[in-house]
């Protein structure tokens, strides 16, 4: 699975994208605590983050993920 980072959350995570070996069976929540291991910069702005699984809004942290090749992590924008 491809993790894109975008704006803030990039900056926290040092990167653009990461590849990752992820269950299909764990939840968004799960997911960002993973993402957020060891980097408690990254894990407070994933509290604000929304995300796209697959181009499609995922919103429910309790959500499993199922298959998904990409999920994009983007934190609060300003302006327009």
């Amino acid at each position: 699975m491809t993790i894109r980072y975008f704006a803030a959350a990039s900056a926290a995570a040092k990167t653009e994208s990461d590849v990752r070996d992820i269950a299909e069976d764990i939840t968004l929540g799960e997911l960002e605590h993973i993402l957020a291991a060891d980097n408690p910069e990254l894990a407070r702005v994933l509290e604000r983050c929304s995300y796209l699984r697959d181009e499609i809004a995922l919103c429910d942290r309790t959500r499993r993920l199922g298959p998904t090749h990409t999920i994009d992590v983007l934190p609060p924008f300003a302006g327009g």
